[in-house]
């Protein structure tokens, strides 16, 4: 049982066939920040490579090309990467590191796909929020359709995977999720879809703490004015709970204090801090 999460979902599209472009001085420019013992380095304090040096990496650096650009909301970016590299995977849940041609700074973007989209159609998506961080900014002032980029894949949890032959039941996921107004909910009708195939399953509670139009008559059931609270969270603590938390690090500091203090043990609460 999830008590609260974050969407990473995926939507559907045509097949796409990449093309195989070598990219040589791309993926010689991403090897030269890696040392002779795989570690990472960077010119930035505390920048994406650095917050990350500890957890693993896939030794893979690949090719990809975008492929689809569109926008999620005002403030964020939907990409559509077509990658080259037929051996390239990655588990829901990781990361990419994110190597831009001209750019010195490697950005850390979580897949907002599934792996399965990957098998069938060899795409992956990201969603990118604007900042001034140069991966960021790049993706939005500066990206194009067939513009060439190189990931690789990290993973918080790798240590934790367990056996090979290790299978999770499926639980129930309550997903609470909170923006300023409801054009700031990205993958809303998503979620609305899987609510919808998957019922008693999957249900979603959208906060809205600065709405200043009427909320769409779709929305309408599923939508509160005001930010998540206590009382939301407190019906679903249990032994069997586990919470996943993201967002901008107070939003983090602010629900974890929060969790913990309605009696949620600290390893049950999972969260990622970027920036």
């Amino acid at each position: 049982h999830m008590g609260f999460a974050v969407p990473w979902l995926l939507r559907g599209a045509g097949r796409i066939c990449p093309a195989h472009s070598p990219l040589a001085a791309l993926r010689h420019s991403a090897f030269c920040y890696c040392t002779a013992n795989g570690t990472i380095k960077s010119k930035r304090k505390m920048d994406h490579l650095e917050r990350t040096a500890s957890n693993f990496r896939q030794e893979v650096i690949s090719q990809a090309k975008v492929c689809g650009i569109s926008s999620e909301s005002e403030t964020v970016k939907r990409l559509r990467l077509a990658v080259a590299n037929k051996d390239f995977t990655f588990k829901a849940g990781q990361w990419v590191d994110f190597f831009i041609p001209g750019v010195s700074v490697i950005g850390g973007f979580s897949m907002c796909s599934s792996p399965g989209l990957l098998e069938r159609e060899g795409v992956l998506e990201l969603a990118v929020k604007y900042t001034d961080h140069p991966p960021a900014r790049w993706v939005h002032t500066e990206c194009t359709l067939g513009s060439e980029v190189a990931l690789r894949v990290g993973a918080d949890l790798h240590g934790c995977q367990g056996g090979k032959g290790n299978r999770y039941n499926v639980g129930t996921v309550k997903l609470y999720y909170s923006a300023k107004n409801t054009s700031e909910l990205l993958f809303k009708k998503n979620i609305l879809g899987l609510m919808s195939a998957f019922p008693g399953r999957m249900a979603c509670r959208f906060h809205v703490t600065r709405q200043s139009s009427q909320v769409c008559e779709e929305l309408q059931p599923h939508v509160t004015e005001g930010r998540i609270s206590e009382k939301d969270l407190e019906k679903h603590v249990s032994k069997d709970t586990v919470w996943y938390v993201c967002g901008p690090p107070p939003m983090i500091e602010s629900i974890s204090t929060l969790l913990y203090s309605i009696g949620v043990s600290r390893n049950c609460v999972f969260f990622e801090k970027w920036w």
